[in-house]
């Protein structure tokens, strides 16, 4: 077998920059879920400056849609005040985002989605559970060198389970 050069492998090339063509509506649609699915990835593995910076040109509502933060430093800071991190770096959650909803804008350089959210955690002294679920609706954006980007996003927990492990705050108020 011939070795393989590296002018004959080209670079995988990343979808939320890709320029606008023909297959706007299927490029868009996967960069869109990369960047919901980051947002998973990222919150998961404690690095919240990799969440703010996944809203840097965006803002962050409460379920009211209230602004809580805009921007990467805002954002991060929220994070990095609300959410336990433990001895890993991790908040010990698994986030799984499903059932997305894409409406792209006729000019192919804005979109909106709406999708779910389930929360698991497990602990050494906390057995797995899933402890909320929700939706997030988005707001997005496409430019020529940047790609596709959060604009907005809002969180609307559903249903609440034992959150005392994961925040440092009452979600519910009480």
């Amino acid at each position: 077998m011939a070795p393989v050069h590296k002018s004959e492998t080209p670079e995988p090339q990343d979808p939320s920059n890709a320029p606008l063509s023909a297959e706007a509506p299927a490029s868009a649609r996967n960069a869109i879920e990369n960047l919901l699915y980051l947002y998973a990835e990222r919150i998961d593995a404690g690095d919240f400056s990799g969440v703010g910076a996944l809203f840097a040109r965006a803002k962050v509502l409460d379920p009211s849609g209230k602004v809580l933060a805009t921007g990467k430093d805002e954002v991060q800071a929220v994070f990095d005040r609300s959410t336990k991190r433990y001895a890993d770096g991790t908040p010990g959650t698994q986030h799984v985002t499903t059932n997305m909803i894409l409406t792209l804008e006729d000019s192919g350089r804005k979109a909106t989605t709406r999708s779910r959210f389930t929360v698991m955690q497990a602990l050494p002294d906390f057995p797995l559970q899933c402890i909320i679920t929700g939706s997030y609706q988005d707001e997005f954006a496409y430019d020529d060198s940047d790609g596709w980007y959060f604009t907005q996003r809002q969180m609307k927990p559903k249903l609440i389970g034992d959150l005392s492990r994961h925040l440092n705050f009452d979600l519910s108020g009480e």
